[in-house]
């Protein structure tokens, strides 16, 4: 795949997980891993962020009924907006961006 190519899709990854979740960069971390290495690089750290997000929205959705749900659910999509916007930006000018606090299932 032309660096070009890559860029593209690393850019659609991170963009493609504010609308979708872990389940659009799963499939595209699937896909397109063997295609290139910073598709590969940016495609799992999208994965681990949303994984990580996903967490952090399933501890919001339980803790509802106590009302601080309600804070970690804005605040988790707050950041998976911004985040993602951030390292759009950065694969589609071809750099590296990792997520802050994220934990890192796929290595």
């Amino acid at each position: 795949m032309s660096p070009e190519d890559q860029r593209l899709w690393a850019t659609l990854d991170h963009i493609g997980g504010i609308f979708f979740g872990w389940l659009s960069t799963l499939i595209v971390y699937l896909v397109l891993k063997d295609r290139g290495g910073f598709i590969q690089a940016h495609a799992k750290t999208a994965l681990n962020f949303h994984l990580t997000m996903l967490i952090a929205i399933v501890v919001g959705y339980i803790t509802t009924f106590l009302l601080i749900g309600f804070l970690i659910l804005a605040a988790a999509y707050i950041v998976i907006i911004v985040f993602a916007i951030m390292a759009a930006i950065k694969a589609n000018s071809g750099e590296m961006y990792s997520y802050p606090l994220t934990i890192k299932f796929i290595k």
